[in-house]
């Protein structure tokens, strides 16, 4: 949760007059974060936040459901017609050529995009501008506490190490007999409990072509055996078992034998230079971008 004083400092930093919140149904998970509202809260009717960069928050509830918002700082005026819905909203928005709202244009960050068209149309007739409130999100969203970084840091190290065993793993059960996908899978399930690491997920662990498939998961009923030759990919995420941790997410491919065949070695050189281009690109801009601000 941010405080109000936090989130108007940066509404005045970046020119922006205020930041309007708007829900209905708990379509807005964004809302709920940054406001610090509880998640399990009971929201029948759409409620209204306005966020000025100067000067009282003002509240817009419904009459059935009016305490909603009795958790934050600001004036309530409430309704219960639409038309009177819209005249309230209208009040509360005079003066403001322009505020922002989880609205993306042409839906271009989606996840963003939780304010329907509908209610950026209706406040668009006021004459009121909708900005994105994108930037707005990736300040007080997006933005790591130095508990995080140590989290995400912590994560990596668990899961590296875990990583460095699970190959030899494979090559010792496939000289052995033979492994799966699924027992590999479950394999790496063990290894989190241990290192104290969670997911939402299980690993994923995919034998040649099911390594195309980006969502594909093995079960113990539908999984592929794991043999000399094969090519193996393993994508792996999770965080420490602790609130507000980081999750550290990587993918590793391997090759079960002695050698890599020269298709695969040629098709990973080309998705290797292609992430070094990558990075090259991102730092140059960065760097670009920092001599400009002097």
């Amino acid at each position: 949760m941010q405080t109000i004083e936090d989130i108007q400092s940066e509404l005045r930093n970046r020119g922006i007059p205020g930041w309007l919140f708007y829900d209905h149904h708990h379509r807005d998970a964004i809302a709920y974060h940054v406001l610090g509202l509880p998640e399990s809260l009971m929201v029948s009717r759409r409620w209204f936040y306005l966020v000025p960069a100067d000067g009282d928050p003002i509240k817009l509830v419904h009459r059935i459901e009016p305490h909603h918002l009795d958790a934050l700082p600001g004036k309530k005026i409430k309704y219960a017609a639409w038309l009177e819905l819209v005249s309230q909203l209208r009040t509360m928005l005079s003066g403001l050529p322009s505020v922002a709202m989880q609205f993306s244009p042409e839906n271009m960050i989606f996840t963003i995009s939780t304010a329907d068209a509908g209610m950026v149309d209706l406040i668009r007739s006021f004459g009121v501008k909708v900005v994105s409130s994108a930037d707005l999100v990736a300040r007080f969203e997006a933005t790591w506490s130095a508990k995080q970084i140590e989290t995400h840091f912590a994560a990596a190290r668990g899961i590296d190490e875990i990583m460095a065993e699970v190959f030899p793993e494979i090559g010792r059960r496939v000289r052995k007999g033979g492994t799966t996908e699924f027992e590999i899978q479950q394999w790496l399930v063990e290894a989190f409990r241990r290192q104290g690491l969670i997911a939402d997920a299980a690993p994923i662990v995919a034998v040649n072509q099911n390594s195309s498939d980006p969502h594909y998961m093995p079960t113990a009923d539908r999984c592929t055996p794991i043999r000399t030759g094969d090519f193996v990919l393993l994508d792996v995420w999770g965080k420490l078992d602790e609130p507000n941790s980081v999750y550290y997410d990587i993918s590793w491919t391997g090759c079960i034998g002695d050698s890599v065949p020269e298709r695969v070695r040629e098709i990973f050189d080309i998705v290797r230079r292609s992430r070094d281009a990558g990075i090259e690109k991102v730092t140059a801009t960065i760097a670009a971008r920092k001599k400009l601000a002097g």
